[in-house]
């Protein structure tokens, strides 16, 4: 884990706060989030979280998590910023995810919101296995940039 400081922190901003205006089109109505994966200075990947295949006959915002079965393991409603922006560079650039850098931001009274600690395996196994390098949240102690590696361990150590 890294905070970044100075110019670098001043770009990863920038990216965050274009992050935030992805987010800004999600249709999930528990959560708005975003991601962008940048490679090489370049957006390669976008995403935002809404139902699978923006398809509102599975939209399941209003469920209760507990109503599901104890075998739904993702109890989420939506599709995941990241999985979107992942499959979005798998489509365009299948051969740039590898060492890339992936960017969230949830948005909280349509404003980006600083995150709380890694906690989304779902995420953290999908980055990894598509080989981007670091994963990049808000904090309140800064913009802090993860190893993909560390961030998917985290995510399993994460209690609530």
């Amino acid at each position: 884990m890294k905070i970044l400081e100075g110019k670098e922190s001043e770009s990863a901003l920038e990216l965050l706060l274009r992050t935030a205006d992805v987010a800004k089109n999600a249709t999930c109505l528990r959560a708005k989030c975003g991601s962008l994966i940048i490679k090489d200075n370049r957006i390669i990947g976008v995403g935002f979280n809404s139902p699978p295949g923006d398809l509102e006959s599975q939209r399941r915002c209003h469920c209760e998590k507990d109503s599901y079965h104890k075998k739904v393991t993702d109890k989420t409603c939506c599709m995941h910023a990241e999985e979107r922006a992942i499959k979005d560079a798998l489509a365009s650039y299948p051969d740039k995810l590898k060492g890339s850098r992936l960017y969230f931001v949830r948005l909280k009274n349509e404003q980006p919101a600083r995150s709380g600690k890694p906690y989304c395996t779902k995420c953290s196994k999908a980055a990894l296995d598509a080989g981007i390098a670091e994963f990049v949240l808000w904090h309140k102690e800064g913009i802090t940039v993860y190893n993909t590696e560390e961030y998917n361990k985290l995510s399993y150590e994460y209690k609530e």
